[in-house]
């Protein structure tokens, strides 16, 4: 197979394994086609308000300040007095948009929303502001108009301020509230006047939804414990009390309108939010007015796990804690309206003060309700099955459901609304058990076609590799064992049985994909079957205890990088063991000082993965002190370097231009941050540096000379200076760090080269990128290559996790691109935060890039081993998917295959690029021809 098709195909194979993850085990859950269910009985509530406060923690409004006293007082007196409080469980991802979607909506987001920004809907959806008669909103331009698109009808009416006004560098972000507050109460004093409109809100049904998005802000911009964030909390605070005086006053007190406080996720302490820390799940929840329960002194002694009770002070009033869908089918009750028809929420009956039968038909409704979207799951699961291979929920069987109803019936007419509403909790807990089910029917078979996928591409690619690029005894006439034209036929019936069998169970257009890439994949592998016997019959001339040595080690190996997703001081461990292959293969004797040079750069590299990911506050400081290193650094080499390979002029000016840009870079962030501190935004200036830089970054190294450490250098330089705008801290010195390993590295691999006498040792400042190689120098594969891919793979990991970042939305602090924006933008905001993710991978690249040339090696030999490797940790981590059962520990599993899978397809297109960026030049084209392969 020639190397451009094997490139095509081994980039579709991966893109398809990659895509699969997500049509397994990220498919939306909502089904369509239920009959809405309704309390027949009067409800307690004409109207409800619902306050959502975007990142605010539950111990940021619990707790009481160092005097006593509370940060929200009218709150604290709701809760101590006329209403119901307790803790609402978030969902991961805890971000905005499926927070909000789980409390209006009731059940938690597809996560294929987050390709849109988390802001259109992928797939129409029902919510209590559907159902109600009339929806008034007002707050963020992100948050709302989602809701008002997927209702039926003009019924839900959105107020929002310009998107520009949500900006990290405001002067003050909690004036976000303060115009939703000002926007509600001139929307109640104008209904006064207005005798249309104060007859509409006069009916029964309505909702008034607040989206309060300026402690979230804050909260991002100054984190939680600052004073911005505290002293928001209070203004949110005072606007509450003033809102329900303005309704109250217009209803003339009623007594017909229900309150609900909460927020859609918390905020870790270092101003981020989108995993599963407590800080991030545990949110706040007060309800009172209408249909609520009044504060309750607890019968018995509260158990809560949390550890915030204590500090809370509120053990003398009951806490009734619910997950975050819970509020949905609340909201919906207290005012009337249907449930919303995809909800998976239980009713909090504490929540509710009314009659035990208006309980116990709430409760019933709320199970009919999920025994509608049971029946139309496991329907439209039964037709795009074969009968004979259907396998019913039977925990649920029709015969259970109609015994369980009629149960709940008699159960309510003779008044035993306890045992009734027993009885529906647990049909509830039974459907959504059957909801999973049948949602993740096909998962197990899926899951095995990607996996036979997998292990016949790798099988696949192991052959490759021993048939082109190893030495092996081929004996005439043993190239194929099995007859081409069986295999074709064989390979072909088993086409069209699967295809038939997918036509016949309707299944989706990506099954077939899934199903019928294994054929090709291990037909190929069978018509390389030959390979495999060579090896066999070369096995005896083979020096079999070092190859089972390299296989363990390298089995060893593969095991570390995967513990070292969930644990990254193993990485710590694994320089470690890295600093020593000098002393173990004999190098140290003779090159000392670069052997020293490599185990100091293994230690000092090391210490990376030990610093915390996330919490720490920023310190421009290290940003400064890393620019410091790297001018240092690069001065060094250009000194030791102008002997034996002096610059030309204009490679002299460019590189001195670089490290002026990079000093300029240096002083950026603290200039950005001193600004923002002072509330001043972000200077013009700065943005223009900061984006000048970027859009450079990748052009201006193609100026350099090719020559082989010019070259690194100035990608080393260009690279650099992004680096330093897109940090905060200490993960600024990693790169400096890295390039540092990475020169020690490419001068050892030549002393390794030169200590087996593979080849005599080349000056490598002489080098150049740019030449053509000499195909007759090209050597076979060695097991000393293996090594080198494995440094490799375990370069690339360590530059993921060296800086602080984790396989985790919350891992990224905004704060890293105040240097380029500060006006909340998820997808620039992103891009340029994976960028600075990228930057280690691009310098790990050029380094192989580099040794690939050195070591006299063809790039597809050294890539196809890195194939293999990275395809083993994506399959491990695929086989961990299938084990674990909680689905925080799946979420992880399947994060960590999507990044070794995202790795490997980027790593197969950087190489292209990276051999762009080392080897062409953008000058001189007539002098220098030799510049492109």
């Amino acid at each position: 197979m020639r190397v451009v098709t094997f490139f095509l195909v081994g980039l579709a194979v991966h893109v398809v394994f990659f895509l699969s993850i997500f049509d397994i085990y990220f498919t939306s859950p909502l089904v369509h086609g239920m009959t809405p269910q309704k309390v027949s009985l009067a409800p307690p509530a004409s109207r409800i308000v619902l306050l959502v406060a975007d990142g605010l923690r539950a111990d940021s409004l619990f707790s009481l300040l160092p005097n006593g006293s509370s940060r929200a007082p009218y709150l604290r007196s709701v809760m101590e007095d006329r209403g119901t409080w307790g803790v609402s469980h978030t969902h991961v991802p805890t971000e905005s948009r499926p927070g909000h979607v789980a409390l209006i909506a009731g059940f938690y987001e597809d996560v294929s929303a987050v390709a849109k920004g988390w802001k259109e809907n992928p797939v129409e959806f029902d919510s209590v502001f559907n159902e109600s008669r009339h929806t008034w909103s007002w707050g963020s331009p992100d948050i709302l108009p989602m809701f008002a698109k997927g209702a039926s009808g003009d019924h839900v009416y959105t107020h929002t301020y310009p998107a520009v006004e949500e900006d990290f560098a405001s002067t003050d972000a909690s004036r976000l509230d303060t115009w939703v507050f000002t926007q509600v109460k001139a929307f109640f004093q104008s209904a006064r006047s207005n005798s249309s409109l104060k007859d509409i809100l006069q009916e029964d049904q309505n909702v008034f939804f607040l989206h309060l998005l300026g402690i979230d802000t804050n909260g991002h911009a100054h984190r939680p414990q600052s004073r911005e964030y505290q002293e928001n909390i209070g203004l949110v605070d005072s606007g509450v009390e003033e809102l329900v005086s303005v309704i109250e006053d217009f209803y003339h007190h009623d007594g017909r309108t229900a309150y609900v406080f909460t927020s859609d996720h918390g905020m870790t302490n270092w101003g981020s939010h989108g995993a599963g820390h407590a800080s991030e799940t545990l949110t706040p929840l007060v309800a009172w007015g209408a249909g609520v329960q009044v504060a309750q002194r607890p019968l018995e002694p509260q158990q809560y796990t949390d550890g915030y009770q204590q500090d809370w002070h509120l053990e003398k009033f009951r806490r009734v804690d619910v997950n975050q869908a819970d509020i949905a089918p609340l909201m919906a009750s207290l005012i009337g309206v249907p449930f919303p028809l995809n909800s998976v929420g239980m009713l909090p009956l504490l929540y509710l003060d009314n009659s035990g039968r208006f309980k116990a038909e709430s409760m019933y409704t709320n199970a009919m309700q999920m025994l509608e979207q049971f029946k139309v799951k496991m329907a439209q699961r039964k037709e795009t099955t074969l009968s004979f291979l259907f396998t019913p929920f039977q925990q649920l069987s029709e015969t259970h459901q109609v015994e369980l109803i009629r149960q709940i019936k008699i159960l309510i007419q003779l008044e035993k609304y306890e045992d009734a509403i027993t009885l529906c909790k647990s049909m509830i807990t039974e459907a959504l058990e059957g909801l999973v089910y049948y949602h993740t029917y096909d998962r197990f078979f899926l899951g095995c076609s990607v996996v036979l996928g997998f292990v016949g591409w790798t099988s696949y690619v192991v052959l490759l590799i021993l048939k082109t690029h190893a030495s092996l005894r081929r004996p005439p006439g043993l190239a194929n064992m099995i007859p081409s034209q069986t295999l074709t036929r064989l390979c072909v019936c088993v086409t069209v049985v699967i295809s038939v069998f997918l036509v016949i169970q309707k299944s989706p257009l990506t099954y077939y994909i899934y199903c019928l890439l294994p054929v090709p994949i291990w037909y190929s592998v069978f018509r390389e079957s030959g390979t495999l016997m060579d090896l066999v019959r070369s096995a005896p001339s083979l020096p079999l205890w070092k190859c089972l040595g390299y296989f363990l080690l390298i089995a060893f190996g593969i095991e570390l990088l995967v513990v070292s997703f969930f644990h990254r001081a193993m990485l710590t461990v694994g320089l470690a063991a890295l600093s020593l292959w000098p002393i173990l293969t004999g190098i140290y004797s003779q090159a000392k000082f670069r052997a020293v040079s490599w185990t100091l750069g293994c230690v000092c590299l090391s210490t990376f993965p030990l610093m915390p990911v996330v919490g720490r506050e920023a310190n421009v400081h290290f940003v400064t002190c890393a620019g410091v290193l790297t001018l240092f650094t690069s001065a060094c080499y250009l000194w030791s370097a102008r002997r034996r390979a002096p610059l030309h002029l204009g490679d002299k000016q460019q590189f001195y231009a670089q490290m002026l840009h990079v000093a300029v870079c240096a002083y950026v962030p603290t200039l950005t941050h001193s600004s923002l501190e002072q509330k001043q935004g972000l200077p013009l200036i700065n943005q223009v540096i900061s984006w000048t830089t970027l859009a450079s970054s990748m052009v201006v190294p193609l100026l350099s000379s090719t020559r082989l450490f010019h070259r690194l250098l100035s990608v080393f330089l260009s690279l650099s200076a992004t680096f330093l705008l897109l940090s905060t801290g200490s993960e600024a010195l990693f790169p400096p760090m890295l390039s540092w390993l990475m020169f020690v590295w490419i001068n050892m691999e030549q002393e390794a080269m030169q200590a087996q006498g593979t080849s005599s040792r080349q000056e490598l400042s002489t080098m150049d990128f740019a030449d053509n190689i000499d195909i007759t120098r090209i050597r076979q594969l060695k097991l000393d290559d293996i090594r080198r891919s494995y440094f490799f793979v375990f370069f690339i990991i360590t530059a993921f996790f060296g800086t602080g970042n984790i396989a985790s939305i919350n891992s990224f602090d905004p704060a890293s691109v105040y240097c380029f924006l500060t006006v909340f933008n998820p997808f620039i905001m992103g891009g340029l935060m994976m960028w600075k993710v990228i930057i280690p991978f691009v310098i790990v690249m050029c380094t192989f890039e580099t040794i690939q040339v050195t070591t006299q090696l063809s790039s597809r030999s050294l890539f196809l081993i890195v194939l293999v490797i990275s395809d083993l940790m994506a399959l491990h981590f695929f086989f961990l998917v299938q084990d674990y059962g909680s689905w925080l520990d799946i979420g992880t599993s399947i994060s960590h295959y999507v990044i070794v899978m995202s790795m490997t397809i980027f790593l197969m297109l950087l190489s292209v690029a990276t051999h762009i960026l080392t080897s062409c030049r953008l000058t001189a084209w007539r002098r220098r021809k030799s510049h492109f392969p």
